[in-house]
């Protein structure tokens, strides 16, 4: 049986920038939640503190199928990617580093804004 797709997008279509990403899974589903981080200036006393204001713009659950596959389509992306354009390489990562880390929950420290 032969199957035509055919793609449109949603009148709630929209596109958003996202500096980074975080969630979690249960048996049922996986959740990313995507976000963006603004620095604001807070008085404290006669001092000014930098707060970080992160501000989730959207979340994605998708089934353990749907992210199993998105894990595969990103990976090959990524390698093509790497292929034309050279290694990515997180922030911050020193002579000898990869730039990636395998420890669960660490993430790369905010840049740009300090």
């Amino acid at each position: 049986m032969e199957v035509s797709v055919e793609t449109t997008r949603s009148s709630e279509f929209k596109q958003i920038y996202a500096i980074g990403a975080i969630g979690g899974h249960s048996p049922y589903d996986f959740r990313i939640a995507f976000y963006n981080d603004s620095p604001k200036i807070q008085r404290d006393g006669n001092k000014n503190i930098t707060v970080m204001e992160r501000k989730i713009e959207t979340e994605i659950i998708l089934s353990p199928l749907a992210a199993k596959e998105l894990a595969r389509w990103l990976e090959e992306h990524i390698k093509d990617y790497e292929k034309k354009f050279g290694e990515i390489k997180r922030p911050g990562a020193g002579s000898g580093e990869k730039g990636n880390t395998e420890k669960s929950g660490e993430s790369a420290p905010i840049q740009g804004y300090m």
